[in-house]
Parts: structure tokens; sequence; C-alpha cells
């Protein structure tokens, strides 16, 4: 059964820190990416790997900040958050893409889990 589901949000002060996960199951960890979408905002993407899983691509807003990871055993891919935010306030999504190409636009994936909510607020 191919299915994401996504762990870890909460509520956290400003300048905190959270680390998010993403178990998966029938797909390939280096085609997942996290995205985020906000009270009437768009999806955006967050993180994803490239090259194999070798290199990593972030959104320019947490450059810096998020660090994408991955745990082949535990065919889990975490998203560690440090220095959050109120503006990274956001329903948090993992998905999958049937392809290599490291892209962040959301009609590229076709595989999504249920979210898991983060709000930054002191």
């Amino acid at each position: 059964q191919l299915q994401l589901v996504e762990s870890g949000g909460g509520l956290v002060q400003p300048g905190g820190s959270l680390r998010l996960s993403c178990a998966a199951s029938g797909l390939t960890l280096d085609h997942i990416a996290w995205f985020r979408q906000a009270p009437g905002k768009e999806r955006e993407g967050v993180s994803c790997f490239r090259n194999s899983g070798s290199s990593t691509v972030y959104a320019d807003s947490v450059k810096g900040r998020f660090t994408i990871s991955r745990d082949n055993a535990k065919k889990t891919v975490y998203l560690q958050m440090n220095s959050l935010k109120p503006d990274d306030t956001a329903v948090y999504y993992c998905a999958a893409r049937p392809f290599p190409l490291p892209v962040l636009s959301p009609s590229a994936y076709n595989y999504w889990g249920q979210g898991t909510q983060v709000t930054v607020s002191s």
C-alpha cells in the first residue's frame, strides 16, 4: 500500500525548533518533498532531495533554518525546523513524485500525506 504519514507538528514559541517525520510505505524516499500551506495562501514547496538524495533543495524562506534528511532503514523522511518564525505557521505535508527531477511544484506530486499542523506563536 502506497502511503505517507506525517507526525511531529505542534505549538512552538518563536525561535524554537520542531522535527517533522514522514513515514513512507512503498514510495521512493529520494522522491519525497515537504510542502506547507498557511491559511488563505497557496501550497508552497519547502524542501526536497536531488541527485538521488545526495543533495537537497530549499525554498529561500527556509534556507539555513530547515534541514531535510532521511533514514532508509526506517523508511522515514524528516524535516528539522530551527529558528522558527510566526510566518512558518502552516499545515505541513510530505508528498511523493513519480520521477527523480527535483521540483517543488505541488502539481508534480501524486501522493500526499494528511498533513500536520505547525503553529509558531508566543
